[in-house]
């Protein structure tokens, strides 16, 4: 396939992993080109500085114009795009345009022999990304897409490399197919980092939610490699299911009669980033490692990718150096603003996420800690309500924004809104409020942020701008 001449249309190319994707198949030499329902930096400005054309709204003979590069090859359906009423989609099947699905995009375009996929209910877009970035910084030019921006390289890049690094998200593909994403990544590495039941609104109960585990780990070739975290009780569930070699890692327990192939122990979290040690048990070995990444909860992230990366064979200062130069990723504990007054933000859409995320802030941060909390569907659903017991523990102040609307069918079981879930999570924590105005919000939130304090903005979502808002009420006080 001579891939400088095809063609390929994006149908919701304004997502952050959409832009990425057409970025990536246009630095490979496609012509690429989209349409969305809107367009607004900083996604706009990067499609158009890549001189990838796009259009707002659904129209299926600018699809094909000779403006878009005429009649697409492939036409892949992602974000906004995957309706099954878009037109522009509708046009493709009427005319045997083949249509893809983001994740079989993925799986067609990006996967190697050696495929390396994260998967888990928290982690794998950090580790995605550590992993696609070490191996960049080794030479083995991998062909990677990870779901989150990287501060460090670009999110996507195609290859002519034998290894591939993606995430693999465990959501369904698209509305016309329940399969997991992963589904499509014929992983050969397995890095698996949690299994803790998610997504209740796909999977209405945990056995569903861990089948979907268990089948991929099931699929996992005789001389491939799985390496899972020990400190992981889901895991436990699932990994019997390997029929491959299977490295393990993990903190070092003290008196243990188990001790994980690799070790993390001497955890020092501060506010600039996190330093400790790893153990090889095979070779009695000790690694030292640090990162300018926030939370201890990375140091599990950073470990599993140390682990897996020397399994394939790179040397262990190549690996130590790559971390250590590591930015992070957006929206991953991100420190967007350091003044009087720190904001992070953080992609922590469920109660398990959030109480993660907010241990870690606590552990460096003995100050007032203020949370605006939004959930992803998952978490709206009314069978997780319990899971919010206790979850904020670490924050002195949640603030539950209007919560972004959605899609919903006629099932009487409707997903709570915000003044609801403010409600519920009030019955385990003193200082709860519910504001639907975005403005008073962010009044309230500077107004309550004395010097030293953490505001922390944790969910699914963008907040509507309220972060920037924010920065910039801070930015005025400061002055």
């Amino acid at each position: 396939m001579n891939q400088s001449k095809k063609h390929i249309h994006i149908i919701g190319i304004c997502g952050v992993a959409t832009s990425a994707l057409a970025i990536a198949f246009h630095k490979k030499g496609w012509t690429v080109s989209g349409s969305d329902k809107g367009f607004y930096p900083p996604v706009s400005t990067a499609l158009e500085n890549a001189g990838i054309p796009f259009y707002a709204g659904w129209h299926h003979e600018k699809m094909i114009s000779r403006e878009m590069g005429g009649i697409p090859d492939f036409v892949v359906a992602g974000g906004s795009g995957t309706s099954t009423s878009n037109p522009e989609l509708a046009y493709a099947r009427e005319k045997n345009i083949p249509v893809l699905a983001f994740a079989e995009a993925i799986g067609k375009f990006f996967i190697r022999k050696n495929s390396i996929v994260t998967v888990g209910t928290w982690g794998k877009t950090t580790t995605s990304a550590i992993l696609s970035y070490i191996l960049l910084q080794s030479g083995m030019k991998p062909s990677y897409f990870t779901g989150g921006v990287s501060l460090s390289h670009d999110t996507g890049e195609i290859s002519d490399s034998d290894w591939s690094v993606v995430e693999g998200d465990e959501y369904q593909t698209a509305i016309w197919d329940k399969k997991p994403k992963f589904a499509y990544y014929s992983p050969t590495h397995l890095l698996l980092t949690s299994v803790s039941w998610d997504h209740a609104d796909l999977y209405p109960t945990e056995k569903a939610y861990f089948d979907e585990f268990k089948n991929l780990i099931a699929r996992i070739p005789p001389n491939g490699l799985i390496v899972s975290c020990t400190d992981d009780a889901g895991i436990k569930k699932v990994i019997a299911e390997a029929k491959c070699k299977v490295v393990t890692y993990g903190k070092d327990e003290a008196g243990s009669a188990a001790k994980p192939d690799y070790s993390y122990h001497n955890v020092f979290p501060t506010k600039k980033g996190i330093f400790f040690k790893i153990d090889k048990k095979s070779t009695d070995e000790t690694f030292s490692i640090e990162s300018p990444m926030l939370g201890r909860f990375n140091v599990e992230n950073i470990a599993g990718c140390f682990a897996l990366a020397l399994e394939i064979g790179i040397a262990p200062a190549k690996i130590i150096e790559a971390i250590a130069t590591f930015k992070g990723i957006k929206r991953r504990l991100e420190k967007r603003f350091e003044g009087e007054v720190t904001v992070l933000d953080c992609h922590a859409p469920t109660a398990e996420k959030a109480q993660s995320v907010l241990q870690s802030i606590r552990e460096v941060y003995d100050t007032k800690i203020i949370v605006v909390y939004e959930p992803n569907t998952g978490g709206r659903q009314r069978e997780s309500v319990a899971q919010y017991d206790n979850a904020f523990g670490d924050a002195d102040v949640v603030v539950i924004p209007r919560l972004t609307k959605l899609k919903i069918s006629d099932d009487p079981q409707k997903p709570l809104e915000g003044n609801e879930l403010a409600d519920y999570i009030s019955k385990t924590h003193k200082n709860v409020a519910y504001i639907e105005d975005d403005s008073m919000l962010v009044e309230k939130i500077t107004a309550e942020a004395k010097t030293g304090d953490v505001i922390a903005f944790l969910g699914s979502h963008g907040f509507r701008g309220m972060i920037e808002e924010t920065i910039i009420s801070l930015r005025r006080r400061s002055r």
